[in-house]
């Protein structure tokens, strides 16, 4: 079933007859935004429009389709089933995971205990990210990270919104199934956004291969050591790595016989490799100059382009 309109179901019934009526190629539906006493908001192929009243979508309209609070409630308590409660853990970190793996971020009155945020309730915003696979994205990228069996410490470097994390699930697929004359491997994925593998009650929504294992919504730090000492990953996969904590686990999951593949927010080689040390083998930067996830340069750790 087409993931994308399967969502729409999770949606009050005057939003979801809005959208059911213009008949979208969810393929290329990126955002749904709700907010309340505001317009209802489509990333629709990369470009942003509204719904006016009629139910027509534009890229601006004088007479928006407004969201009110009794929407914004009845989308939620479609998307809990009715039990908000369940999802108490999620929801204090602002976002939940739904079946498909689409993602809804919320915002609204944070509720504080003892220093930290117990629950948010009065949600006014809702953001669903419609979660999309492109299998075979990372064809290209493959040719570049392997040396016969031998899979280099990647790092994939790219600007938001250049694909980073789409390119990284692809990678994290092909790698645990194995493909062409290279052998499959055990892949522990450290998820900690729910992006990667898009888990709905544990269970990944996305293709990650047959030889994965994740831990969802986990720091990165606590889950690469988690990983080596329970499920004995021969490569580990994290998104958006950041402060020097997490580079000393990547550098101690190298040392202890590990494959990193990881992605960084950057422009360059060179910026990423002034501010890390340079740990990984390979540098994979993306751009948009031929569309999203296009791979501009590789890499190697001497920093001799191999692209």
């Amino acid at each position: 079933m087409d993931r994308g309109k399967e969502l729409f179901k999770m949606f009050s019934l005057t939003i979801r007859e809005n959208l059911e009526n213009l008949n979208l190629d969810t393929n290329y539906l990126n955002e749904i935004r709700l907010r309340t006493n505001m317009p209802l908001i489509l990333k629709y192929s990369g470009k942003e429009y509204m719904l006016d009243e009629k139910g027509n979508m534009s890229d601006k309209t004088d007479k928006p389709l407004l969201m009110r609070q009794k929407d914004i409630r009845e989308t939620m308590e479609y998307i809990a089933n009715y039990s908000l409660y369940a999802f108490e853990e999620e929801i204090k970190q602002g976002f939940l995971t739904i079946m498909g793996g689409h993602r809804v971020g919320i915002s609204g009155k944070t509720i504080i205990e003892n220093g930290f945020i117990k629950s948010i309730k009065y949600i006014s915003s809702v953001n669903i990210r419609v979660s999309h696979e492109i299998k075979g994205c990372s064809s290209k990228a493959l040719q570049y990270i392997v040396n016969n069996q031998e899979i280099y410490n990647t790092l994939i470097i790219s600007p938001p919104g250049c694909g980073k994390t789409t390119l990284l699930r692809d990678l994290i697929r092909n790698i645990s199934n194995g493909w062409g004359s290279i052998k499959g491997r055990t892949v522990g994925v450290v998820d900690e956004r729910s992006e990667i593998g898009s888990c709905y009650m544990g269970i990944p929504q996305n293709d990650v291969g047959i030889r994965t294992d994740v831990l969802d919504c986990c720091p990165k730090n606590e889950g690469m050591l988690m990983l080596i000492r329970s499920m004995a990953p021969e490569v580990i996969a994290i998104d958006e790595i950041g402060g020097k904590r997490e580079i000393d686990s990547i550098r101690y999951a190298m040392n202890c016989g590990c494959k990193m593949i990881a992605t960084v927010h950057g422009n360059s080689y060179q910026e990423i490799v002034k501010k890390n040390e340079n740990i990984f083998e390979r540098y994979i930067i993306l751009d948009k100059s031929k569309g999203t996830g296009t791979i501009s340069t590789v890499y190697d750790n001497k920093g001799e382009r191999k692209l």
